[in-house]
């Protein structure tokens, strides 16, 4: 395929290059091949450029290409006028997405379980592997009142004794 470029337009405005180009080939080129000579030839990504239209002759194998070369993908969301076919394309794949998403987020679940009931088994298993220890009975409180009486009750010391014998 030979490329002729026929017209060369930069428009500041919407941040794009309007080109009219001349294709010879065989056969109608598809948007796609289009696309991929336009992009090697202008050095630009393929997602930037807008193909208005491939128009061809009856019997004359030269096809007049008109298409727009943009700066950037934004510039040309913001631009060009999307298509139904388009927009439902959008939709479908940002619906698939949220599936892969949310599928995702239920494995992450169903793993988190999976690794609590395992936890879980093995602890019970550690469990009954050890043998129970019996529990030491603790002496209950003394309240403060019996302390006191406790204290009151004590045997008086030698010291004591003796002074009481002395009076």
């Amino acid at each position: 395929m030979k490329i002729k470029i026929l017209e060369e337009k930069e428009n500041p405005l919407f941040n794009r290059k309007e080109i009219k180009l001349e294709i010879e080939a065989d056969v109608t080129p598809s948007h796609v091949e289009v696309e991929k000579l336009i992009s090697e030839k202008f050095s630009t990504a393929p997602e930037n450029i807008k193909i208005n239209f491939i128009k061809g002759k009856f019997g004359i194998k030269k096809f007049l290409v008109i298409t727009k070369i943009y700066k950037s993908k934004q510039d040309k969301d913001n631009t060009e006028i999307k298509t139904k076919k388009q927009r439902e394309a959008e939709k479908k794949e940002a619906e698939d997405e949220r599936k892969k998403l949310a599928e995702e987020k239920k494995k992450a679940e169903e793993e988190k379980v999976v690794a609590e009931e395992t936890a879980k088994a093995e602890a019970e298993k550690s469990a009954e592997e050890k043998p129970e220890v019996p529990k030491e009975e603790t002496k209950p409180e003394e309240s403060k009142e019996e302390i006191k009486e406790e204290i009151k009750e004590e045997p008086k010391s030698e010291e004591n004794k003796e002074e009481e014998k002395t009076e």
